[in-house]
């Protein structure tokens, strides 16, 4: 849930940098089914249906990322989809170093108020990670506790990026109003 509430956050910087959020109508992201349908897969093996063979689990998480990765790709060319690509390579190698789940620090998920769940876990505390670095070590606690990581850190970056470049005010258009109330 915290990275929803990230992503909302990122998107009400525009407002109130002058931006206009009509213009991500403009944006021309090609098969922008791709990244639902990953995210989509993820909630339903953690969250719907983490119970079950662990190894399909892990194909299902590891395709998503391919699906992300297959997207990201067809639209490289739109202004910050490359720092997301970085984010989520680094996300991918820790995934992929730790055998298909995202190594988490126990000390951070103890500090968020985290409680891993039975079954699959797309994040959680390994016996011994591989890049852990890479992993989510970064504690959020609060009404919508996670753990980040830095890969997390360089998406929403380049989601800020993205939304910046897309719905900046256009050269020698006027500054939009100001009220007196």
């Amino acid at each position: 849930m915290i990275l929803i509430a990230l992503a909302a956050l990122c998107i009400l910087t525009v407002p109130v940098t002058g931006g206009d959020l009509r213009r991500l109508g403009e944006l021309q992201l090609r098969w922008l089914w791709l990244a639902p349908l990953a995210l989509a897969a993820q909630w339903v093996i953690t969250t719907l249906a983490p119970q079950g063979n662990p190894a399909v689990h892990v194909a299902v998480h590891l395709a998503t990322y391919g699906l992300l990765w297959l997207f990201l790709w067809i639209n490289r060319g739109i202004g910050g989809l490359r720092l997301i690509a970085m984010g989520t390579l680094c996300n991918t190698v820790a995934i992929v170093a730790n055998g298909g789940v995202m190594p988490a620090s126990a000390t951070a998920q103890r500090i968020a108020g985290l409680v891993e769940k039975a079954g699959f876990n797309n994040s959680a505390a390994v016996s011994h990670p591989h890049l852990l670095w890479l992993g989510d070590i970064i504690p959020a606690p609060g009404p919508l506790p996670n753990v980040l990581s830095v890969g997390d850190l360089v998406i929403f970056t380049g989601l800020l990026v993205l939304l910046h470049t897309t719905c900046r005010r256009r050269l020698g258009a006027p500054a939009p109003a100001v009220s007196e109330a």
